[in-house]
């Protein structure tokens, strides 16, 4: 028989200090904050997605007034997020072999399905919910946020005790 596996939750929270978290999270937060002040509108991540999509897709979802009024500075700042984690990446992290990963393609892909497609079922993704909806006291948030994290650890620790790895 084997031994039961003891939950992930015993190590380290903080393994390279709570500091990179706390900026980060800072950083975050100002670009949210920034993003309403500046236009009215929550910083979801998703709906910058469909909001971009207006420009190669002929779907009416993607081409709604909202989103082709403001694709453009939505774009700018879709590509902030990925320039900005690029920049981290690539030049001021402690360890640059973090970029890579031994999960294969495809359950990589799979992954990425299941999470455009909650997204979708949860009216948001975790930057929209999470850091938005939360900050405002949002009943649909926060069971949103209470749902993803419970059924992401949940995951977590399944998948730990049977032993799957990438």
């Amino acid at each position: 028989m084997e031994p039961v596996v003891p939950l992930l939750t015993t190590g380290d929270p903080f393994p390279r200090g709570i500091l990179p978290y706390l900026i980060g999270g800072l950083f975050v937060g100002l670009g949210a904050a920034v993003i309403y002040l500046a236009t009215g509108i929550i910083a979801g991540a998703s709906t910058f997605l469909e909001s971009t999509l207006s420009y190669v897709s002929g779907i009416e979802r993607f081409n709604r007034f909202k989103y082709v009024q403001s694709r453009n500075w939505r774009v700018v700042f879709t590509f902030g997020i990925v320039s900005g984690a690029a920049i981290w990446g690539l030049a001021l992290a402690p360890d640059p072999s973090i970029w890579t990963t031994n999960v294969q393609w495809w359950r990589l892909l799979g992954g990425g399905i299941l999470v455009g497609v909650g997204t979708r079922l949860g009216k948001g993704c975790t930057s929209g919910h999470g850091v938005c909806g939360v900050g405002s006291l949002s009943n649909t948030s926060l069971v949103n946020v209470a749902t993803f994290l419970v059924t992401a650890i949940g995951t977590a620790q399944l998948v730990a005790a049977l032993g799957v790895s990438p």
